[in-house]
């Protein structure tokens, strides 16, 4: 048996563990179930594979996120280490070979969703396994208290029938004390070893502030702080808009949200982690995964869901452990748009069902049937055939995934269908004519039989690879062909997919989870009073704040917040001298307080005091467009 560092060591090129690392990888080990609560960039992936390593057999992984599934995969896969993904879209026979891969094909790792736990196929396979660790990522799931509660997490306690002695780590980031809890109980723990790394950050100042003008205070945190920055936002328009105002404001900037092809978000995603650009301007579906150290600010223009979507979204900032900011901007609109966004849109129980029955219409699925079947979604397209309000739409449907009734796949696809309606012998006198289109013409016959007999679902990726030319050529290509009649081509985009995981039954699927649907409201409720509680307190700590609201007691004023740096003693300063600098800059030309803070460097409030005492003794006037002059001007 090898010793943990040397794996560490032989696979991530560290030579020391971080915090608690070793403790929770020493306790796996020992065949202790344990729990491990780490904050974001803790390094929790580690904690379970290092033991899986050491050790003979497979590790399974239980995790609702399919994209971080793929990433760490293809992080072990680069490693050398034997890992595969049980995702959707896999057939009978694939999964069949899959598992047997598992059990005979000395695989270390085998992730899967919860919701796959329930295929008899998958239980059977597992009972064969050699299984020397069950590992349950973002655990919170499991907790109906838990932020994303997920009802399919309670199958996992069927690994522990089907495995009973082998030992279970459970791994979040975010968890209040009554989630941890409900994480232990749900898990059927005995006597767990539970670590809790603090969630105090010592470098990272938590800013909230409150501004009219949000651009403008985004534009001099970015100036005073012009290294790698994430900016939050509460849309996809959103992130396109900002991200335009930056460039035009001489920021180097990219924007992502789930809307995107997948060579854009590529594109966008490595620019902004090689610092060719500075800031990335995102949705909240920015970020998991991603493991960038030199992050300097993030900022969010939008108030967070929820403390614990903040945290992590906040931590990932000063990983290096260089001094890093996160900042929230509010104004006075910011509460109810927050209430709009989250709370005014939960859809009710009575929602959910025309929600379903309406989707199940719009598939001609029939009752008692589904099971399944994958559909190509284009939201926008649904919400205005039945008139439906797309947040609560889409909260429905949100819902209605994390309850397993559906799953909801948010990746935009581009669906190409095509079929040559020309003769061989008309083809080919064609690209005699049009050279230029040989190499992708050719590619797409040699790599779809039949696409003269009927349309052919043709992947525009695949083709391009191919013919070695980027994907806009290959659509070129189409259309021309198109145009002068040598193909049909039907080009359709949706933003997700959308696959019925239990028979369509109307109500009686609804009211199988009516209850959790009510309950999930409730907790939505308190996540965002609790946000609003934390941007409206200037009197405690931002840090203790945070770290009072996930348990900790023994917490101390971190001096650095918005609120700590407002309470420090001010240092003294000369307004003889404030008052002979601001005269000297009216001299030349009118300004406003704005502009004479850029120039001179002195605090804000100084500034307006100086102004008020002119404003009253008749020294300064203010001009029709709000900028002030000296009286005698």
């Amino acid at each position: 048996m090898q010793h943990p560092i040397d794996i560490l060591e032989r696979y991530w090129n560290f030579t020391s563990f971080r915090p608690l690392q070793e403790n929770i990888i020493n306790a796996v080990l020992q065949g202790e179930d344990t729990f491990a609560l780490l904050p974001t960039g803790g390094g929790k992936s580690v904690c379970f594979q290092v033991p899986a390593l050491v050790k003979d057999g497979i590790c399974i992984v239980i995790s609702p996120l399919v994209a971080l599934m793929k990433d760490q995969v293809q992080a072990l896969q680069a490693k050398g280490i034997k890992a595969m993904a049980l995702t959707s879209g896999i057939t009978y026979n694939q999964l069949d070979t899959l598992l047997d891969n598992c059990i005979y094909g000395n695989y270390k790792f085998l992730y899967l969703s919860p919701e796959r736990l329930q295929q008899d196929i998958v239980q059977a396979r597992i009972r064969q396994m050699n299984v020397n660790l069950i590992a349950v990522d973002e655990a919170h799931c499991i907790s109906q208290w838990g932020n994303d509660f997920r009802p399919s997490y309670k199958n996992i306690t069927k690994l522990r029938e089907l495995q009973p002695t082998v030992n279970v780590i459970a791994l979040t980031a975010s968890a209040t004390p009554n989630v941890v809890e409900d994480i232990v109980k749900e898990l059927d723990f005995i006597s767990p070893k539970i670590f809790k790394q603090s969630f105090l950050r010592n470098n990272l100042s938590y800013m909230v502030f409150h501004e009219d003008d949000k651009y403008y205070r985004l534009e001099a945190i970015l100036k005073k702080n012009p290294e790698s920055s994430i900016i939050y936002v509460r849309n996809r328009k959103a992130t396109l808009e900002i991200s335009s105002f930056l460039k035009s404001r001489g920021f180097s900037s990219s924007y992502f949200h789930g809307g995107l092809t997948n060579i854009e978000k590529d594109e966008a995603l490595d620019n902004w982690m090689q610092n060719r650009k500075q800031v990335m301007v995102a949705t909240n579906a920015f970020g998991m995964g991603i493991d960038k150290a030199d992050v300097k600010t993030v900022i969010h223009l939008n108030l967070p869901e929820s403390l614990e979507s903040y945290f992590q979204e906040a931590g990932r900032a000063g990983r290096n452990g260089n001094k890093a900011f996160a900042v929230i901007l509010k104004n006075n609109s910011d509460e109810t748009l927050v209430k709009n966004q989250f709370l005014n849109v939960l859809p009710t129980v009575d929602f959910i069902k025309t929600v379903y029955r309406k989707l199940s219409s719009y598939f001609q699925v029939s009752y008692g049937e589904g099971v399944d079947l994958t559909f190509d979604f284009n939201f926008n397209a649904f919400c205005k055939a039945y008139n439906f309000n797309p947040l609560l739409t889409y909260n429905a449907l949100l819902l209605l995934d994390r309850t397993s009734i559906i799953n909801l796949s948010k990746q935009f696809n581009q669906k190409l269908l095509v079929q040559f309606i020309v003769s061989n012998a008309a083809l080919f006198n064609f690209l005699e004519t049009h050279k230029e289109v040989n190499i992708i013409v050719k590619s797409i016959l040699r790599s779809y039989g039949g696409i003269f007999e009927q349309e052919t679902k043709v992947n525009s990726n695949l083709i391009a690879d191919k013919a070695s030319v980027k994907e806009d050529v290959v659509f070129a290509v189409l259309q021309k062909l198109e145009k002068a009649e040598i193909i049909t081509l039907k080009n359709s985009k949706t933003d997700a997919q959308i696959t019925y995981l239990q028979p369509r039954e109307d109500d009686k699927t609804i009211n199988r989870i009516a209850n959790i649907i009510r309950q999930q409201n409730q907790l939505k409720e308190k996540q965002i009073q609790s946000v609003l509680n934390y941007i409206n307190n200037d009197d405690l700590c931002k840090s203790m704040q945070l770290l009072s609201y996930f348990g900790e007691t023994d917490i101390k004023p971190c001096g650095i917040c918005s609120v700590c740096i407002k309470n420090k003693p001010q240092q003294q300063v000369d307004l003889k001298m404030v008052k002979q600098i601001i005269i000297k800059a009216l001299e030349h030309e009118e300004l406003s307080s704005r502009a004479l803070f850029e120039r001179t460097n002195i605090a804000e409030s100084q500034i307006q005091n100086a102004l008020q005492e002119f404003l009253e003794q008749g020294i300064i006037k203010i001009t029709d467009t709000n900028t002030y002059k000296l009286a005698h001007i």
